[in-house]
């Protein structure tokens, strides 16, 4: 079994909904760690598992369509709350939808919302 991880940084903002938590029911930013991690038994002719640029490819256009930007207002959080988990999931969903690779068996992100707090969420293909 074969994985390769790749990952970006960025900035972002939210305000949870729902609860009381302090200072997070307030808007704030968090400096995010996303790292996708993709899964396959086999390598493509090249000896590749996927394409990494293609990868970084939508990679970077997804992270530049969050960066710095409130997720609350983001219609794939209407209804959400823009809770970390969340996050990893409509993280996840989407690359897996973006990534064509034959190869994949398995998309994971993990999510790093600051140094000692992270959510992940999964797909099998």
């Amino acid at each position: 079994m074969y994985t390769l991880a790749v990952r970006r940084e960025f900035i972002a903002r939210h305000f949870l909904i729902g609860g009381d938590w302090g200072a997070e029911n307030f808007p704030n930013s968090h400096h995010y760690v996303l790292e996708l991690q993709l899964t396959g038994n086999e390598l493509d002719q090249h000896g590749y598992l996927v394409d990494i640029v293609d990868v970084e490819k939508h990679l970077d256009e997804i992270v530049g369509y969050y960066q710095e930007q409130m997720l609350n207002d983001k219609s794939e959080f209407a209804g959400l709350n823009p809770s970390i988990e969340h996050f990893a999931r409509i993280l996840c969903t989407t690359l897996n939808e973006r990534i064509k690779a034959r190869n994949i068996t398995a998309l994971k992100v993990v999510l790093w919302e600051h140094e000692n707090a992270w959510a992940a969420f999964s797909i099998n293909r």
